[in-house]
Order: C-alpha cells, then sequence, then structure tokens
C-alpha cells in the first residue's frame, strides 16, 4: 500500500510539473557596422530559434524588397545578407529593418529596429 502510495505521488508530480509552452521564434540580428551611406551595401546576419523547427525567415530593408529563406525546420537558423542602400537618403535619416521568423507550429514574431544613415 505505501508503494503505491508514493507512485501515485510521483505521477501527481509528474502532470503538475511546468513545460514548455509553445511560443514563436525568438530572432535577432547583427549588422556588420552601425551605420551606413547612401548609397552603400548593408551587410550583416539574422539569426531566429525555436525548438519546434524554424520554418522561415524574412528580411525587409527600408521600402525595399522583403528577403526570405527557409529555416529547413532547423532548431537554430543563421544567415548572412546585403542588401543595397539607395541613393537619397539623408545623413541622419534612419532606414526601418524589419525581420520576421516563423516556426513549423505556425507561430510567428517581428523584430523592427532601424539602421542609421551616417554623414
Amino acid at each position: 500500500m505505501r508503494s503505491l502510495l508514493v507512485c501515485a505521488t510521483c505521477l501527481v508530480g509528474a502532470c503538475l510539473s511546468e513545460r514548455p509552452r509553445p511560443a514563436p521564434p525568438q530572432i535577432g540580428i547583427v549588422f556588420a557596422k552601425p551605420a551606413v551611406q547612401s548609397p552603400d551595401t548593408l551587410r550583416g546576419s539574422v539569426q531566429a530559434q525555436d525548438p519546434d523547427g524554424v520554418d522561415s525567415v524574412w528580411l525587409t530593408v527600408g521600402s525595399g524588397p522583403t528577403l526570405g529563406d527557409d529555416g529547413l525546420f532547423e532548431t537554430e537558423f543563421s544567415a548572412p545578407f546585403q542588401v543595397l542602400i539607395p541613393r537619397g537618403y539623408a545623413p541622419g535619416e534612419r532606414i526601418p529593418v524589419t525581420i520576421r521568423a516563423r516556426d513549423v507550429v505556425g507561430f510567428t514574431d517581428e523584430l523592427d529596429t532601424l539602421i542609421r544613415v551616417s554623414q
């Protein structure tokens, strides 16, 4: 009887323990330099991490086209990028940069940041 009580206590404890909840991927970006000129090439790398697996990652710089890459369902994704910054940006202007990632479950996350145009 005592061993049955111990097993029941262990089962209840296992059922009530905290488990990981589904969540969107964690994303990040690293720029090769803190500012760009106009015209220039913005270089850096994007990262996405998700225990379920990364489905895809997209990068948009300013009003330019959205660049995308397949995460191949890996739990960690990292890729370099380079994007042409066209003429027409004034020194001190900030260009929006957006990274989006989706995991295999369908959760998405978005990170918005800025890159400054130098003198």
